[in-house]
């Protein structure tokens, strides 16, 4: 039995939406800016066409680069983990995303919640060590609701606070700032945390870890991931 062709009863092209949603969700456009770079290339669309796509393939795409994703050892994975919250406005009204990172910068996981408390700690640690596992150290800011929900969860001689130990998870979450402030801030719960998990998988793929690597190699790894995106959904 043949694959589904997600791509089956659209007239563009799979190779034009690609392009389209990996300019959105990779670079900090806005839809009307994808829309004049596709334009530059002789690639005539609305920019709600961009959102709409991005809606209906980013979490398609997302999912097959989790699939195809070479995962560490387990131990090298859960060696260290990073947690931090921002504070992000939905309408006016403030919510948190909890972001989680590995000690070499890879997005783990990503949650939003109306509240910081303990409730909401618990649901975000418990969703990472449902995917991951448990790690050997987590590093995190003086937030109480992480030492609350530790001690629920029985993990709470693995936690580290520290000044500046959190540093590569506070780094992190640039992209994602930029990211928000050319999209003029969220209007949704629910988009918001849809956006950020694409978002963190594509920022994953492309990672090719430009400081530790040499050019030739950077080059290669580059040229792999493209490689990959473009053979995603492919029929």
């Amino acid at each position: 039995m043949k694959n589904h062709n997600p791509f089956r009863y659209f007239k563009t092209s799979p190779e034009v939406i690609r392009l389209a949603v990996m300019m959105y969700v990779r670079f900090p456009l806005s839809l009307r800016n994808v829309e004049d770079l596709l334009h530059e290339r002789g690639i005539d669309i609305c920019h709600e066409t961009v959102r709409y796509w991005w809606n209906r393939f980013g979490p398609l795409f997302t999912s097959e680069i989790r699939k195809k994703r070479i995962h560490p050892s387990q131990n090298y994975s859960n060696w260290k983990w990073h947690l931090d919250e921002v504070f992000v406005k939905i309408n006016g009204e403030t919510h948190y995303l909890w972001r989680a990172i590995d000690h070499e910068g890879e997005v783990l996981e990503c949650f939003v919640s109306k509240r910081r408390d303990r409730k909401a700690a618990m649901v975000f640690l418990k969703k990472i060590m449902k995917r991951y596992g448990k790690p050997r150290e987590i590093v995190t800011d003086r937030l109480r609701s992480y030492r609350a929900a530790m001690k629920a969860i029985g993990n709470a001689e693995v936690q580290e606070v520290g000044r500046w130990k959190n540093n590569r998870c506070e780094n992190s979450h640039l992209p994602f700032r930029r990211r928000e402030q050319a999209m003029l801030q969220f209007r949704r719960l629910r988009s918001l945390q849809k956006f950020v998990s694409i978002h963190a998988s594509v920022y994953n793929h492309f990672n090719h870890e430009r400081h530790l690597n040499n050019r030739e190699t950077f080059k290669l790894q580059r040229n792999a991931a493209l490689v990959e995106w473009r053979q995603l959904s492919a029929a």
